[in-house]
């Protein structure tokens, strides 16, 4: 029986979601974070609660025969990566079982044909068209840092100049910044991160968005409102030897200067005084240029601001989206009689003969958008009422004028819709659906429900509820939005007898 503080030695013999690395010992198992497959690890024991361990990785005593030379130097330190040094075909091994361990839980063995396996990012490296930097130094009192938080630590933050999940244009904007400010230190003008323990300080995070397609940046300064006051000789009796104005002027002048395969199309500044540690705007001002960027999928085009929802992998996402609509279309798409009322009429409301689609938890309207072609109306519902607009936007700008989107809870709002749904799609936030949105969802009985999920643990659980209320599963699979990292976005279809 293994105790509290104890220190143990075994081999991770698999890895459960998100990275849960299951540790086999002469003393038990372990359940340990940040491990590979096959490693012989160290770890102490920090927790034992009702039979089960769970500790803390020490040491890594022998490399997984499956892994391989990670080509990111900040692999290990950097928090962002999990899976850097094991082969991109391990890592979707990974991932798949995983999955599929999860859904065999509440499936069980007569289902597991429902399961289509895992399909792969288009593009593994440079892939995100979003990364938010922090601002930092890797160690107390050391030199200013802008990068990532170090792997289990929410103080120090590595410089993350070689990523490998971005691409150059991002790794020369954060080298610009940060040596920017690092050149102004040097001359005694000391613009100084803001300390998340001690509240104070200046620079917070460099949110930087790049379109896939269109190659469009949009990059934002986010900084609390403590701008340092430098004066002449120390004194405040007459005027000040900088302003901020000129500072965020030289950051911007550098920033326009650099060789960049993508286009620069708006420098904002965002002041941000939460205590909490997130990157958000009580403020925000424009620089340069707008305050938004376009970007391509599946023959759409979206307009996004800096704090739209948009996923970060815009080739990834088409995987995603071409998924989802090959296991939704059959049961949205208007019968013979409605396609030839649309030939003739040209639009499938005066058709009166295609689907209506509820896109719960729609975010920006990206899957209503995809579905409006072939569905007589979407209704999309989104708390976020940036999101909401951008969508309304979205449509108008694609030409899409049956979609309709509303801002508000999901529990809410679904009691003041007059339309009954035919199909419903949900895609939602990591922790899933609330149980009175859900039992909402199921009142309306429809035939088919496509559920998008980020964290398969959350589909898993909020499965049990549709498979206890007469659903069951007819498709499901997974597509790897985010290689090297832990997380995976799984597509599953339900279905009822009417």
């Amino acid at each position: 029986m293994m105790k509290k503080g104890q220190t143990i030695e075994g081999v991770v013999r698999r890895i459960d979601f998100p990275n849960k690395g299951i540790v086999e010992s002469e003393e038990g198992t372990c359940v340990v974070k940040n491990a590979l497959p096959g490693q012989k690890v160290k770890c102490a024991v920090n927790k034992v609660r009702k039979g089960k361990a769970e500790g803390r990785l020490l040491e890594v005593l022998e490399p997984s025969c499956l892994e391989t030379q990670s080509p990111c130097p900040h692999f290990g330190i950097c928090g962002g990566c999990t899976y850097l040094s094991l082969p991109y075909e391990e890592q979707l091994a990974i991932k798949e079982q995983q999955v599929k361990r999860l859904l065999d839980s509440v499936l069980g063995e007569q289902e597991n044909n429902r399961f289509e396996g895992i399909k792969a990012s288009p593009v593994c490296w440079g892939y995100r068209n979003k990364m938010e930097f922090s601002f930092g130094d890797e160690f107390k009192d050391g030199p200013l840092s802008l990068g990532m938080h170090k792997r289990g630590s929410f103080y120090d933050v590595v410089s993350v100049r070689d990523c490998q999940i971005v691409d150059e244009d991002y790794r020369r904007i954060l080298c610009c910044v940060r040596d920017y400010f690092a050149s102004l230190q040097e001359q005694g003008i000391l613009v100084s991160f803001y300390h998340r323990l001690r509240h104070t300080g200046y620079l917070r995070h460099l949110l930087v968005r790049k379109a896939a397609k269109t190659g469009e940046i949009l990059i934002a300064l986010v900084t609390t409102t403590q701008f340092p006051r430098v004066w002449q000789n120390g004194e405040q009796a007459g005027q000040a030897l900088i302003e901020e104005t000129e500072i965020l002027g030289g950051m911007k002048r550098n920033l326009l200067k650099l060789p960049l395969d993508g286009k620069i199309v708006g420098i904002l500044h965002t002041k941000n005084d939460s205590v909490a540690d997130v990157v958000q705007s009580d403020e925000t001002e424009l620089l340069y240029g707008q305050d938004y960027f376009y970007e391509e999928l599946l023959g759409l085009r979206f307009k996004i601001s800096q704090f739209s929802f948009f996923q970060t992998n815009s080739r990834g996402a088409e995987v995603l989206y071409q998924t989802a609509r090959e296991y939704i279309m059959e049961y949205i798409k208007p019968d013979a009689a409605a396609e030839s009322a649309l030939e003739d009429s040209g639009s499938l409301k005066e058709a009166g003969r295609g689907k209506i689609v509820f896109d719960l938890y729609s975010g920006t309207g990206t899957i209503a958008q995809l579905m409006a072609p072939v569905a007589q109306k979407v209704i999309g519902v989104e708390i976020v009422e940036e999101a909401v607009e951008a969508a309304r936007k979205n449509a108008e700008l694609n030409g899409l004028h049956n979609c309709e989107f509303i801002a508000g809870d999901v529990l809410k709002v679904l009691d003041h819709i007059e339309e009954k749904p035919d199909v419903i799609i949900l895609d939602p936030p990591r922790d899933g659906i609330h149980p009175k949105a859900l039992k909402k969802i199921m009142q309306y009985l429809v035939q088919n429900i496509l559920y998008i999920s980020c964290k398969p643990t959350s589909l898993v659980r909020d499965l049990e509820v549709f498979l206890e209320n007469g659903y069951a599963v007819e498709r499901v699979c997974c597509v790897d939005q985010f290689p090297w990292t832990a997380n995976v976005e799984t597509v599953c279809l339900l279905s009822r007898e009417l």
